[in-house]
């Protein structure tokens, strides 16, 4: 582990700093590049990311410390000093971030679930970098972050791809926001296990119950969503399946028969 990357005597660059500025500017830069392709005015989209970003970092520290407040109490220097004491929750930055972000669109009156789409990309791109200097300086422990990232870089691709989908309507608006739930849902409940958890919630690991309500709920409409493609598929396959079925059956009964009389 790298927790440091450059010690030039005063000036320390540390590992994990220096790639969440990476996150920073290159969430930023996909998301300039989304939004050029669309009629909203790059600096709503823009002062709307930066108070997500303040509404995300306060979330996800109050989530942190209620979780953990037995080592926090009701002390206010404690929540705002977070270089001492440290720790924020993932799941909390997302909620306060998109939450706040939907505020701020509200009051532009601006359709907030047709800009989520254009964030997410850009989302996964920093998870991705977020992951890897997690990895790299150490604040992470085992292989786990390593995974993580390349399944975010994974999630960038895939939500990438299915933006321009969303723009030839062949998805609905806000397709991608409930894709990024179900799969960021999905791999937090899957790493959940190896991971050492500090987040509890009434005795269970509070991510983990987070991402099963989640990924269960997401789950449910996607099945909604594609219910007559589902139906279609169901329909096509299970004729085939029965014909088949139904064709070996005559043809073993046939041939049992054939046995029968050839015996006698």
């Amino acid at each position: 582990m790298l927790p440091v990357l450059f010690n030039l005597g005063a000036l320390k660059i540390y590992t994990f700093g220096l790639f969440l500025v990476l996150a920073f500017f290159w969430g930023c830069f996909l998301l300039w590049r989304n939004i050029r392709l669309t009629s909203f005015k790059e600096e709503d989209v823009f002062d709307g990311l930066f108070i997500a970003l303040f509404g995300g970092l306060f979330i996800g520290r109050l989530f942190y410390v209620v979780l953990n407040f037995k080592d926090f109490g009701f002390d206010f220097l404690k929540f705002i000093l977070i270089n001492g004491y440290p720790g924020i929750s993932l799941y909390g930055l997302l909620i306060g971030s998109f939450f706040s972000l939907y505020l701020f669109l509200t009051l532009k009156k601006i359709k907030a679930i047709e800009v989520f789409d254009y964030f997410i990309t850009p989302i996964f791109t920093a998870l991705f970098f977020g992951k890897v200097g997690s990895f790299f300086s150490g604040v992470e422990l085992h292989l786990t972050p390593f995974y993580e990232a390349a399944f975010f870089g994974l999630g960038a691709y895939l939500s990438y791809k299915l933006l321009f989908q969303v723009r030839r309507e062949k998805y609905s608006a806000g397709f991608i926001f409930y894709f990024f739930i179900w799969y960021f849902s999905l791999i937090y409940f899957i790493f959940d296990k190896i991971k050492i958890v500090n987040l509890y919630l009434l005795g269970y690991s509070f991510n983990k119950v987070l991402s099963t309500a989640l990924l269960l709920t997401t789950s449910v409409y996607f099945i909604y969503y594609f219910r007559s493609s589902i139906k279609n598929f169901i329909k096509t396959n299970g004729q085939k399946t029965w014909s088949k079925f139904n064709f070996q059956f005559k043809r073993k009964t046939s041939q049992g028969e054939s046995k029968k009389s050839g015996a006698n």
